[in-house]
């Protein structure tokens, strides 16, 4: 592994408080939470995931942070996280631990050990003992064993002296345009904290339409010659005709019989309607997963192009900016790998809302603390 500089932040205080606090993103992946705080004017001092495959698409696009290849179980973390937080400054622990484990997509993970990332997570907030804590997982974490894991979590950050607040979040309701929901938490040892409200209505949600609507039409397996990220997969022949006989919000319970896939014809494979379908132009688009790109695979359909999404349209519909670099120039262009970047990501959206919500925590607590120094009372 390359040698480690840490970018230090800047060095005159700046009134706004969650201006003086230092971030560090677990399981950072490509960026996205970071992304987040550092439109939010946060400080990320760095991102921490075992995925070398994302160094390049982390620091490209969130300048000033900086990636380190470590496994969070590796003996040596504790000692390197207390070494990013810069004495005097409030220390932020963020992270996503891997949700697949957790996910109701996933028949093995209740035979897996993977899940015991999330107590890792928690022993490193007892080893490091930050000042405010994010996690960010699937919304299926908290009933997963009975609730056994999350519960576990939660009683942990209680023990130590947090002040714990959790939600399911749906990303609509946030500015995110995809039917996503997923389980926030947000714990404070400074006092109560608490997530800013919704600030979108079903009648104000983000379409697919506003996301995706003005990108050059494609062709299934076009590239668009002037951004390489807006690439569409090849179809047969076969799901040419499928895409064709396919409509918005449908499967492939609409298409004549002939084109129908043995699988589908079983009984284990009636169970299934939420693939072989397009997306509906006028609603948030279905959860982008690591597979989007594939039309078999969801309904990442196009509305109305014969063609699944392309890498850069489920990029938007994550949130990502339009600009925001997944590989150097000169690659590895694949769709499994800049896919896998992509569905894995932490809507940078979602990252603004988590960033938001502790900056308004951080500003009430200390407006609270210099009332109480000037012996006033802060209702």
């Amino acid at each position: 592994m390359k040698s480690i500089t840490v970018p230090t932040p800047p060095s005159h205080p700046d009134p706004r408080p969650h201006r003086n606090s230092t971030v560090v993103d677990l399981f950072c992946g490509v960026g996205g939470l970071t992304h987040g705080f550092v439109a939010e004017g946060f400080h990320v001092a760095a991102g921490l995931d075992v995925d070398s495959s994302c160094r390049h698409a982390y620091e490209a696009n969130n300048a000033g942070a900086t990636f380190l290849e470590k496994s969070v179980d590796d003996p040596s973390v504790p000692d390197l996280l207390r070494d990013l937080y810069p004495r005097g400054r409030t220390k932020i622990l963020v992270g996503c631990a891997p949700c697949q484990p957790f996910s109701s997509n996933n028949t093995k993970g209740k035979q897996t050990g993977d899940w015991r990332l999330l107590g890792v997570f928690g022993d490193l907030v007892a080893a490091v003992e930050p000042d405010v804590v994010s996690m960010e997982n699937v919304s299926r974490l908290a009933t997963f064993r009975g609730g056994e894991v999350f519960r576990g979590f939660v009683s942990k950050l209680e023990d130590l002296g947090y002040h714990v607040a959790w939600d399911d979040v749906h990303g609509p309701d946030h500015g995110v345009p995809q039917r996503r929901k997923r389980l926030l938490l947000l714990a404070s040892r400074l006092g109560p904290i608490e997530f800013e409200p919704p600030s979108r209505s079903p009648d104000t949600y983000r379409t697919v339409r506003d996301t995706i609507g003005a990108l050059r039409p494609l062709r299934a397996g076009e590239r668009d010659l002037a951004d390489p990220l807006h690439w569409a997969a090849g179809l047969t022949q076969r799901n040419l005709e499928r895409i064709r006989a396919s409509k918005p919000n449908g499967s492939w319970r609409d298409w004549d019989e002939h084109l129908v896939a043995d699988c589908h014809r079983k009984a284990s494979g009636k169970s299934f309607p939420s693939v072989y379908g397009r997306m509906a132009w006028d609603e948030p688009s279905p959860t982008i997963t690591t597979q989007f790109y594939g039309f078999g695979n969801g309904r990442f359909g196009h509305p109305e192009q014969d063609r699944a999404i392309s890498l850069r349209e489920g990029a938007l519909l994550q949130t990502f900016p339009p600009g925001y670099e997944f590989v150097p120039p000169e690659g590895p262009w694949t769709f499994e790998h800049i896919g896998r970047h992509i569905g894995n990501a932490v809507p940078p959206e979602v990252g603004r809302v988590v960033a938001r919500s502790i900056a308004a925590h951080l500003d009430a607590t200390a407006a609270s603390t210099e009332a109480a120094s000037r012996g006033l009372v802060v209702q």
